[in-house]
C-alpha cells in the first residue's frame, strides 16, 4: 500500500507541475491538431480512404505528439538539482518511475481523448462505433508508448542531444505496440469489434505492455543511478 502511494505521490506531482505551465501539454496538443488538421486538407480524403488511414494517422499523431510530452518527463527535473534529490530520496527508483508513468499516461490519454472528436468532424468519421473495445486498445497502446517513452526519458536525461536521442531510440522500440494499435484502431473506426487476428493483436498488445513494464521496473535503478 506505501509502494502505492508512493507511486500516487509522484504522479501527482508531475501532473500538478505540468496542469501548472502547460509547457509540454500545450505544444503536444497542438501539434496533434494541427497535423490532423493539415492531413484534411493536404489529402482530402473520401470515407473509404478515411476508414482505411484511420488507425495509423490516429496513433502517428499520437506517437508524435508523445515524444514532446515524454522528452520534459525527466528533463524537468534537472533544475535546481531535483533529479538528485528524487533519486536520493526514500522513494525506490521503480515507484518514481512508475509514477512519472502514470501522469505521462494521463496527460498522452487526454491528448487522445481531445484529438478523436476533432478527428471525427475533419474527417467526417464516425470513430464511436465500437466505444468500450476502442477505450481498451487506447488504454493498453498509450501505456505501451509512456512506459517505453519514460524509461528512454531517463535514459537520455542528460544528453544534451536529449530532444533528438528520444525519438530515434523509441519509435523503433514502439513498432510492435504501434502495428498493433492501428490494425486495431482500423477495424474499431470501420465497427467491427475484434474477433479473429484481431484478437491476437490485441494479445500481442497487452503481452508488449506486461513485459516493458516488468523490464523498465527492473532496470530503472541501473538507469538513474548506474
Amino acid at each position: 500500500m506505501q509502494y502505492l502511494r508512493q507511486v500516487w505521490t509522484v504522479a501527482a506531482k508531475d501532473l500538478r507541475s505540468e496542469l501548472r505551465t502547460k509547457e509540454a501539454l500545450n505544444a503536444s496538443l497542438s501539434f496533434a491538431l494541427v497535423i490532423l488538421l493539415l492531413f484534411s486538407f493536404a489529402f482530402d480524403p473520401t470515407a473509404e480512404m478515411t476508414r482505411e488511414i484511420s488507425g495509423g494517422l490516429l496513433w502517428l499523431v499520437f506517437a508524435f505528439a508523445g515524444a514532446l510530452l515524454l522528452n520534459r518527463s525527466f528533463a524537468r527535473e534537472l533544475e535546481n538539482d531535483c533529479l538528485d534529490v528524487l533519486v536520493t530520496s526514500p522513494v525506490p527508483p521503480s515507484a518514481l518511475f512508475l509514477g512519472k508513468a502514470v501522469a505521462n499516461w494521463l496527460l498522452l490519454l487526454g491528448i487522445e481523448i481531445v484529438c478523436l472528436p476533432v478527428f471525427g468532424v475533419f474527417y467526417n468519421v464516425d470513430w464511436a462505433r465500437q466505444p468500450a473495445w476502442l477505450a481498451v486498445v487506447l488504454l493498453l497502446a498509450t501505456w505501451g508508448i509512456t512506459v517505453i517513452g519514460t524509461m528512454f526519458s531517463a535514459l537520455t536525461v542528460n544528453l544534451r542531444l536529449r530532444e533528438l536521442m528520444l525519438p530515434m531510440l523509441v519509435y523503433p522500440m514502439l513498432i510492435p505496440c504501434l502495428m498493433a494499435a492501428m490494425q486495431l484502431t482500423t477495424a474499431l473506426v470501420a465497427g467491427q469489434a475484434p474477433a479473429g487476428d484481431q484478437l491476437a493483436w490485441l494479445r500481442m498488445l497487452a503481452g508488449f505492455d506486461i513485459i516493458f513494464t516488468a523490464l523498465s521496473v527492473a532496470l530503472v535503478e541501473t538507469v538513474l543511478i548506474g
